[in-house]
Formats: structure tokens, sequence, C-alpha cells
């Protein structure tokens, strides 16, 4: 159990400091022949996507913000800021699988697209479900990757 809530904090902690390595984490977790693959694996993933939260909520705040509507009022940011609004108001499956890209693959940073989410809106019935099934699904093959390499 000790494992499984500390896994889960440093979850949370490389979620919100991006230095901390949830990947090298799991990965070592995985060399110590851990059989809780799985287990491991969603500890890690719940603790990434609760610390996402953060740069989604700071995201989504920071527009209601005198400094950030002032940069949105120029023609070069909000240009794209419109079409990226434009192209997610009424669709979150693209949100949904732009989101578990990042999650998954890492590509765009899942950091940034924390981010982006948070400031576009999009709604957390779409953000929650996919960043976690993506950061389960790729720390789990971390640790099976690597416990292939090891065995």
């Amino acid at each position: 159990m000790i494992l499984i809530l500390t896994t889960f904090a440093v979850g949370v902690a490389s979620a919100l400091i991006p230095v901390i390595n949830i990947e090298l984490y799991v990965a070592g977790v995985g060399t110590a022949g851990d059989s809780e693959a799985l287990t491991i694996a969603i500890a890690a993933g719940a603790g990434q996507t609760v610390g996402k939260i953060f740069w989604y909520e700071a995201a989504r705040r920071s527009l209601e913000t005198a400094w950030v509507q002032k940069r949105l009022s120029r023609p070069k940011i909000k240009g794209p800021y419109e079409r990226w609004v434009t192209t997610m108001h009424g669709r979150p499956w693209y949100a949904g699988i732009i989101l578990f890209a990042a999650s998954l693959a890492g590509i765009p940073p899942l950091l940034v697209m924390a981010a982006v989410a948070g400031a576009l809106r999009v709604p957390y019935w779409v953000f929650l479900p996919t960043i976690c099934v993506g950061r389960v699904l790729r720390l789990w093959l971390v640790i099976e990757g690597v416990g292939f390499l090891f065995d």
C-alpha cells in the first residue's frame, strides 16, 4: 500500500514540477520486479491526472485576468486563439483525441496541452478520462517494457 500511495504522490509531483520524471520512477519500480504493474500504472496515472488539473485550472482562470485579456486582444494572438476555440467548440471528441495523444505519446507535451485545454475550456468529462487513460497506458507500457528488458 505504501508503494501505491508513494507512486500516486510522485505522479502528482511530476505533473506539477516538470523536472520530476514519472516514467523514470515507474521504470525503477518495474526493475524492482514488482508484479503489480497495472496497479502501479493506475496510481501513477491518477496522480498525473490530479496534478494536471492544476495547469488546466490555472490556464482557465488566467483568461479572466486583465493581463491575459489585453494579450488576447492583439490580432497576432487573437486570431489563432479564436480559431482553436471555434475548432474545439462543439467537438469534444476532437479535444479528446489531442489530449489522449499528448497523454499517451507526449507529443504535444501534456503540460502544455493541459493548459491549452483549460484555456479553451475543454469539459472536464473529456479532459479527466482521456488524460488518465492515456497516462495509465503509457506508464503501464513503460513498466512492462522495463520488465521485458530485465527479465
